[in-house]
């Protein structure tokens, strides 16, 4: 199974990253996962979405060939961060990729409730008219305390926490199937 991973945060160290590298590098076994750069993605300009960037043409292109999408997001301001709102703006325009794609929403943060306004914000999103997403219910996935839970070298060593990972991504790839 083929998942594009899309990470809602640019920091170098951010914990939402090194989440989507643990799956990438965890689970390869069962699911191949390519983490889709953002950092060339532009903004999105309803001028330019019939004629947009190589960047946005390949990221799309790399959507609409994966099985399932991965959301991986931080919380900023009780929400989604201002670069996975851009990208979502590019998928559901003009040829839409998102429609039916399975979606799973998972993040991490430092704080106690790991995202947790955010992911429901964007489940939320993913069921709008241009993308039609289903995700994956009664899976989520919020990794408070994450600076805890990860080593220096960006491993996650919480036993609990991949135990529950171990569960979520079974059931993930299941549902797909």
């Amino acid at each position: 199974m083929n998942v594009v991973a899309i990470v809602g945060s640019l920091r170098e160290a951010s914990y939402n990253m090194k989440l989507a590298k643990f799956i990438q590098n965890r689970y390869a076994e069962k699911v191949t996962v390519e983490i889709l750069p953002l950092h060339d993605i532009p903004m999105y300009n309803q001028d330019e979405e019939n004629n947009p960037t190589q960047a946005v043409v390949e990221f799309k292109a790399k959507v609409k060939v994966a099985d399932a999408v991965l959301w991986v997001t931080p919380e900023y301001n009780a929400s989604i961060p201002g670069v996975l709102g851009n990208v979502i703006d590019w998928l559901s325009r003009v040829d839409k990729v998102m429609i039916g794609k399975p979606s799973i929403v998972m993040g991490a943060s430092m704080g106690n409730l790991g995202t947790v306004k955010a992911q429901m914000h964007l489940r939320d999103i993913l069921f709008a008219q241009g993308l039609g997403s289903p995700v994956l219910q009664g899976n989520e996935v919020y990794i408070g305390a994450a600076h805890t839970k990860f080593d220096e070298a960006g491993n996650l060593t919480d036993e609990a926490t991949i135990q529950f990972l171990d569960k979520v991504i079974d059931n993930f790839v299941a549902w797909v199937k």
